[in-house]
């Protein structure tokens, strides 16, 4: 498989419109990427944490969807239920090398020991030669963050993708000023098509939010699935065919959602 980023001639539609709201009866399963579409992003993020109120409304649009509510992000699904306390539910962690199920079931993406250990080792050394950047380590995969300094970004990309070409079995995934070496083979549009080949996703009309490049993977996904996908924010071009500008607009449209399925 190849995670390659889906080619994107233009944006469908520019300005993309909103997303609408289920209607009676609907179907829906919700797949939501967390950093830069449910919370803003911050310098260090392991220090974010979402608010009572985003904590609630997941909660009970969870129970309100019989489950069909997962999280899709580049972080552990141990750090995800953490944060939401969410350890029950139907997830993906490290753009999908990590899985659970609805049943609890795991699936972990495999990798050779050896060309990981190899993986961190350089990741961790090409971090030490640029001030500011901060490296995040979550062993499958490590992040190199520039949000504290980003006029790095442009060196260490270039010095990113030198690197990435001498290690077996691993690639570049660009973000939101970051980068990240992660195995080949897996991306959150395949994540997104596993979960929904089982209950309670199976058969239901997918809707995935997300801010970044490494979304743009499910939102073609979910596009080749007829479902709903939104990009949050202004980031062009993109595959998402409809968008919401921000987390905080994400949160009200979601809350919206929530009172349609339950009035």
């Amino acid at each position: 498989m190849s995670t390659a980023i889906p080619a994107i001639a233009c944006a469908p539609r520019d300005p993309l419109p909103p997303p609408p709201l289920p209607d009676a009866g609907a179907c829906w399963a919700v797949f939501l990427d967390v950093d830069g579409t449910l919370l803003d992003f911050a310098d260090d993020p392991l220090s974010v944490r979402p608010g009572a109120s985003l904590l609630a409304l997941l909660h009970a649009l969870h129970q309100a969807l019989d489950g069909a509510l997962a999280l899709v992000s580049g972080r552990e699904l141990a750090d995800l239920d953490r944060m939401f306390a969410a350890s029950h539910w139907a997830a993906a962690g490290l753009h999908g090398l990590q899985l659970r199920h609805a049943d609890g079931g795991r699936r972990n993406f495999a990798v050779v020991p050896a060309d990981q250990a190899h993986m961190r080792e350089a990741a961790r050394a090409l971090a030490g030669h640029f001030e500011g950047v901060q490296m995040e380590d979550k062993q499958a995969a490590i992040a190199l963050h520039c949000r504290r300094a980003p006029a790095q970004w442009a060196s260490l990309h270039e010095a990113a993708a030198a690197l990435v070409a001498q290690l077996p079995g691993y690639e570049l995934q660009p973000g939101n000023l970051v980068l990240e070496f992660k195995p080949v083979g897996m991306d959150k549009g395949h994540a997104v098509l596993e979960l929904l080949q089982r209950a309670p996703f199976a058969g239901r009309r997918p809707v995935y939010l997300g801010d970044d490049l490494t979304d743009e993977h499910a939102f073609a996904s979910i596009n080749s699935r007829h479902g709903l996908s939104v990009r949050i924010g202004t980031r062009q071009p993109s595959l998402a065919e409809f968008t919401l500008p921000g987390p905080a607009a994400a949160e009200a449209w979601l809350s919206r959602v929530l009172d349609a399925l339950t009035h």
